[in-house]
């Protein structure tokens, strides 16, 4: 076989050389140790934590070594492409704080190593195919889907590897006059690695992935596609050229494509590239609410999965991030124990501390992390982070919480000083839900007034709380009042005197601050009365009060 010739019937119009995309595409001038990592995903509309988890890993690689981190967008999939997705996926990981140094943009790209969309790099793909066809390493297959059904029938009767393959490759050994006959009769054709694996030879290789360490593999004997009838190569051929030519040095990808590693590392060595270090990071999982069974996060069971559940909730990206890293870093709370005030970005991330087996995600710890993170963000920056999300995700409310950015930020603040600040904010609709009855448009009376306080009392304890209520008072002076009324009407000073004595009192100086509190907040359980009423003011402590009063007579 003249595989030259045949490379140039099957590739007539490419006339450029792999040594002059390498000339196009040099290698980048960075500092020793700096790493080049790529997001490469697919424009299908749906962007989803794996991303989030993934791109975290690639951005702190580059940024952390002086590297580069780019945006690459796999379209080779028409079937698969939505319209807006490339936007989608931009604007999430942008607010997430993951940012790209170059690669596809909205409008257009930036850098010097693109194209950045897979679908206008046909005639890269080509040129390097057309190296393989004239190297004897490729090769033309014209089998219909009929065919292939056949020989999976065929394979799945006698229980053998699925696949093309030995003597299921029935088109590998054509001959030029077969295969120029087949074009000439406008016989569609793909073509295939022709790989120089055996089934069953024992024969292994193996590379060192950054997470897993050293792993050994059976070598590939699958004769698998690398270009499309289309002209358009798979996943396999098109990210070797990319990752080589972009000059990727750690390709940072999900477990599931572990068992294509065979593939592609017989295309770098077919193609004599050097191979980028892998980092397979575990599958993302979750403790299963009926089974209490550990499985994988699943778009159509989770819908935690889907970034957007993050946004419409009004999770804080700061908080989101901080959480990841202690899902992606084993060391991570240790450092920010040590370090509870640094930037997140003073860490020192390693792929040598991700774990390989599972990464667990546990929502119930995001929102715990999210309590510490929010406690750092000054309440202002909380405020605007408020009214964007309401802007956004609930636009009916916006007039409201924007009315006084002033209010909202003393609302946000309240209790959050001290030696031991409340941790009461989680994300933005659970804060709603935290604050609203500082609005008179929000408030009701959520909670029971207490038992030990007969109802007779309720208008009572409010009217007499009314005649001493000075808006100047400090604190102590406040409470000082409220503690003697109390006692004036029967209630113990200190709760500890009323469990000692039950019978001498009708409750303590807690029941009757509830009552005061449920009148202010319509809840048993809030901050800090005191602090409540200075953000409110004294004409609308008295309304509220006043307002109790009347229903409770």
């Amino acid at each position: 076989m003249n595989y030259e010739k045949l490379a140039d019937l099957l590739f007539p119009d490419i006339k450029r050389t792999p040594a002059d995309y390498e000339g196009l595409f040099p290698e980048r001038k960075l500092n020793s140790g700096a790493r080049v990592t790529r997001l490469g995903p697919s424009p299908t509309g749906f962007i989803h934590l794996g991303n989030l988890y993934g791109a975290f890993v690639d951005e702190r690689l580059a940024h952390q070594s002086g590297g580069t981190f780019y945006l690459r967008i796999e379209d080779t999939d028409d079937k698969r492409k939505v319209e807006g997705a490339v936007d989608v996926i931009i604007s999430s990981l942008k607010f997430f704080g993951v940012s790209f140094d170059e690669g596809a943009g909205l409008v257009e790209d930036t850098g010097d190593y693109g194209p950045y969309y897979q679908s206008s790099r046909g005639e890269i793909y080509q040129t390097y195919v057309k190296k393989m066809v004239k190297n004897g390493q490729a090769y033309p297959c014209f089998m219909k889907e009929s065919e292939i059904a056949d020989i999976r029938a065929k394979q799945e009767a006698g229980k053998l590897t699925p696949g093309i393959y030995g003597s299921f490759a029935k088109h590998r050994d054509l001959t030029f006059e077969e295969i120029e006959s087949r074009i000439n009769a406008g016989e569609e054709f793909v073509v295939r690695l022709k790989s120089s694996g055996t089934e069953n030879s024992g024969r292994t290789f193996t590379v060192c992935d950054a997470i897993r360490g050293e792993l050994t593999m059976p070598e590939n004997f699958q004769d698998t596609v690398i270009l499309k009838s289309n002209g358009i190569p798979t996943y396999h051929f098109a990210h070797v050229v990319d990752d080589h030519l972009m000059r990727t040095t750690h390709v940072v990808r999900g477990e599931e494509w572990l068992p294509s590693l065979p593939i592609h590392v017989e295309l770098f060595n077919a193609l004599g590239l050097e191979l980028p270090v892998y980092c397979h990071t575990a599958q993302l999982m979750k403790i299963d609410d009926e089974t209490g069974v550990k499985r994988k996060l699943s778009k159509r069971k989770d819908p935690e999965l889907s970034l957007d559940y993050y946004r419409e909730k009004g999770y804080h990206p700061a908080a989101v991030r901080e959480y990841l890293l202690t899902v992606l870093n084993s060391n991570f709370e240790e450092w920010r124990i040590a370090n509870p005030e640094a930037d997140i970005d003073e860490f020192e991330f390693t792929t040598e501390k991700m774990s390989n087996s599972g990464a667990l995600f546990d929502i119930n710890k995001l929102n715990d992390v999210s309590k510490d993170v929010l406690l750092r963000i000054p309440a202002s920056e909380l405020a605007d982070f408020m009214i964007d999300w309401a802007n956004e995700f609930r636009p009916e409310l916006t007039a409201l919480i924007n009315c006084d950015k002033d209010f909202l930020a003393s609302v946000l603040d309240i209790g959050r000083s001290g030696a031991k600040p409340r941790k009461d904010l989680m994300y933005a609709e659970q804060i709603l839900e935290f604050i609203k009855f500082y609005f008179d448009e929000w408030f009701e009376y959520e909670d029971a007034l207490p038992e030990n306080v007969p109802a007779e009392d309720y208008a009572d304890i409010i009217a007499s709380y009314l005649e001493t209520y000075n808006h100047a008072d400090s604190q102590e002076d406040w409470f000082s009042k409220v503690r003697d009324m109390g006692s004036a009407k029967g209630y113990a000073a200190k709760p500890k005197d009323f469990k000692k004595n039950p019978d001498q009192y009708k409750g303590h100086v807690g029941h009757v601050s509830t009552v005061i509190r449920i009148a202010l907040t319509g809840r048993s359980n809030s901050p800090d009365i005191w602090e409540i009423q200075q953000i409110l003011g004294k004409e609308k402590v008295i309304e509220r009060m006043k307002k109790f009063a009347e229903a409770n007579k």
